[in-house]
């Protein structure tokens, strides 16, 4: 877990990239329980329901979505035998209170300093709080996700979302704009290996395009790789570090 708010040098803007980023979505294998628990700590509001799947907005106008994984492994952070792929890191103007406030709604402390807390949620997923005094209230910085190489990973991720690498150093990389998201380079990294519920995905993206044949061919040109599961309104590809995620209408 790192906390990126320093600037290193900015690469340049890139063309415009393939989709949006619309949801942060983790699998849960409770829905209403792991909501509820996001909601409470974000002060957001449930977006949208159906059976298996929930979309919570935050104040700050991001839709974190969880998804009914009924076997879902949990991670076993900071291992890599069952390990996270990526977490949300979130802004606290008092990581003690903030800290406190998520315990008392059932998170897990996992690691604590002077600038971010580790906590895991109910489903076992790590999350970061990280100080930002002049944060109004719970704010969300990103998802960062875990990667051999984060340079390499920023840069496929630039490409998608037509966003510039505004940070590149020392095994971390971050994606600029007004929805920004990390990476950070990982010793011997284990990927998921979607489908196989023994390597699970953790966490995935879901990015909006106009079309999916278009969104398709950007992608794959990118480096994406096409994973089985599609519908009338998403497919499902794998980033080059195996990380899931969902071209949606």
């Amino acid at each position: 877990m790192t906390e990126s708010t320093s600037t290193g040098p900015a690469a340049a803007a890139p063309a415009p990239g393939v989709g949006v980023l619309k949801s942060v979505v983790l699998d849960v294998p409770d829905l209403a329980t792991e909501a509820g628990f996001w909601t409470a700590l974000t002060g957001g509001a449930v977006k949208f329901t159906d059976h298996d799947w929930i979309t919570v907005t935050t104040p700050d106008r991001w839709d974190v979505a969880f998804q009914l994984a009924p076997d879902h492994v949990p991670p076993q952070w900071p291992g890599q035998e069952h390990p996270q792929q990526a977490h949300l890191d979130l802004y606290v103007p008092d990581l003690a209170a903030a800290s406190a406030r998520a315990v008392e709604l059932g998170a897990t402390v996992l690691r604590e300093n002077e600038q971010w807390i580790t906590l895991s949620d109910l489903a076992g997923h790590p999350f970061d709080l990280c100080l930002k005094e002049e944060s109004d209230g719970v704010t969300v910085m990103g998802p960062t996700f875990d990667c051999p190489d984060a340079s390499e990973l920023a840069a496929f991720w630039s490409g998608v979302l037509g966003a510039p690498v505004a940070y590149d150093a020392d095994g971390v990389a971050m994606l600029g704009g007004d929805r920004p998201v990390l990476f950070q380079s990982v010793a011997d990294y284990n990927p998921p290996r979607w489908p196989d519920p023994a390597h699970p995905q953790q966490v995935h993206l879901d990015v909006g395009v106009p079309d999916l044949d278009a969104g398709e061919t950007a992608v794959l040109a990118l480096g994406a790789a096409r994973l089985p599961g599609e519908g009338s309104g998403f497919r499902v590809f794998a980033d080059p570090a195996g990380h899931p995620f969902c071209l949606v209408l």
